[in-house]
């Protein structure tokens, strides 16, 4: 196989920016998609200090005809999808239950469980073309534990899990993996307006970098892990242990 063209949504912070900066570093293709156009764009110019197969598409990833755009241009400027990095996602402000606004608990099931859901549908379709491919959906440890006062959002991605499972076990026969990772706490603009992060007390004492969930996000999409599919990775330090 020639270079790997990888789409990352979500590119413009966190995880998805430092997953685009190390595999600028690894000769990857790259199709970088965030909502917010700046943010998008300062990873587009950060990612071209190493690597100048790169874009930017600007899309909202819970409207279908968004998602057909990224891949559309994935395909108009590369010709194929060999890798997809399925990471764009909210986190809603902590709340009980009870307590929770009904449009925001919308809002984050539209993003990050219709959102991973669109990217798998549209995705999927030219993987299974090509009959090769490899896909990375971003979980959480809360799609693997209860998350108090994140409700909506241990719901959404616990369906990130539950999706997972079953594109892999449908599109495995047409060579294609899918596994989903499952960040603890990391130090991104997502996470900074928690107050604490039950990481802190957890068995490494402190809250991740983006750059180590990449590291597994750049190992999972690789030839080395060529048997892993459907695996639910835990990067939380040991939080869900």
């Amino acid at each position: 196989m020639g270079q790997q063209v990888v789409i990352i949504t979500g590119a413009g912070n966190g995880i998805g920016r430092e997953t685009a900066k190390l595999l600028a570093t690894q000769d990857k293709a790259l199709v970088l998609v965030d909502f917010d156009e700046k943010s998008g764009q300062d990873t587009l110019h950060a990612v071209k200090e190493h690597q100048q197969q790169a874009i930017f598409v600007h899309a909202d990833v819970s409207k279908s005809q968004d998602v057909k755009k990224y891949v559309e241009a994935a395909k108009e400027a590369f010709g194929r999808i060999d890798a997809f990095i399925n990471n764009a996602g909210v986190l809603s402000p902590p709340s009980l239950l009870a307590d929770l606004e009904e449009e925001t608990f919308d809002n984050v099931i539209s993003v990050n469980l219709k959102g991973t859901f669109l990217g798998l549908k549209y995705v999927l379709k030219e993987m299974e073309q090509q009959q090769s491919g490899v896909i990375v959906n971003t979980s959480s440890s809360a799609g693997i534990q209860g998350q108090p006062y994140l409700g909506g959002y241990a719901a959404s991605k616990h369906g990130v899990i539950g999706l997972t499972r079953t594109a892999a076990i449908e599109y495995g026969p047409s060579g294609i993996r899918v596994n989903a990772i499952c960040p603890g706490g990391v130090m991104t603009n997502m996470t900074k307006g928690l107050t604490s992060s039950p990481e802190e007390n957890g068995p490494l004492r402190r809250l991740a970098d983006a750059s180590e969930i990449a590291n597994v996000i750049a190992f999972l999409i690789s030839e080395e892990a060529s048997y892993v599919n459907g695996a639910v990775v835990p990067i939380d330090g040991g939080l869900t242990s």
